[in-house]
């Protein structure tokens, strides 16, 4: 997904939060308390978006942030984590709060295993986008010729605008390619 954020901000190992309900202000003095350095930021839409690093490398803090408290009634958090673990090769990942809450979390890798207080939040929409449902997952590695790679690139572009159409997300931090067909 890395390569999906506008080159200005294609940075190694960064998260991209989109806080509605929440002053940019606010959202970039909550990553700060995490502590993360913020790459770039800006607000558009009603949303007021945010990407830092992943870690915290002086201090060797290589945890999760905690972005809940980040999320009080009335605000709404949409999180992509580019690369959750680079060195194990775990791909993307995206997380949607609201209220406090996880509403749904997961992994690009396998949209099937969606967890959090509603799993089935965006069931209709990556039904529509053809990424869940009949059809998916892929038939199994090398069966007909077929191999999932050679359509991943693909299948997380639809994902990526999937979610950014759903959620209104605004450009700046996309390449055009998200959010233009």
């Amino acid at each position: 997904m890395i390569e999906r954020l506008s080159e200005k901000y294609a940075y190694d190992e960064v998260n991209l939060v989109f806080a509605r309900g929440l002053p940019l202000t606010r959202l970039k003095a909550g990553i700060a308390r995490a502590p993360r350095m913020i790459v770039a930021s800006g607000e558009a839409d009603g949303w007021a978006w945010v990407v830092h690093l992943m870690h915290d490398a002086e201090e060797e803090d290589y945890d999760r942030v905690d972005y809940r408290p980040l999320c009080p009634t009335g605000t709404e958090l949409v999180l992509f984590e580019t690369e959750p673990c680079r060195g194990k090769g775990h791909g993307p990942a995206f997380t949607y709060y609201r209220d406090g809450r996880t509403v749904v979390h997961f992994s690009f890798e396998d949209l099937r295993q969606r967890v959090g207080d509603d799993p089935d939040h965006l069931s209709p929409e990556l039904l529509a986008a053809g990424l869940i449902g009949p059809g998916n997952p892929c038939p199994s590695a090398g069966e007909d010729g077929h191999l999932c790679w050679e359509h991943s690139d693909a299948d997380e572009l639809r994902l990526l605008r999937t979610l950014a159409a759903y959620f209104t997300l605004p450009s700046p931090p996309f390449t055009p390619e998200v959010t233009r067909p």
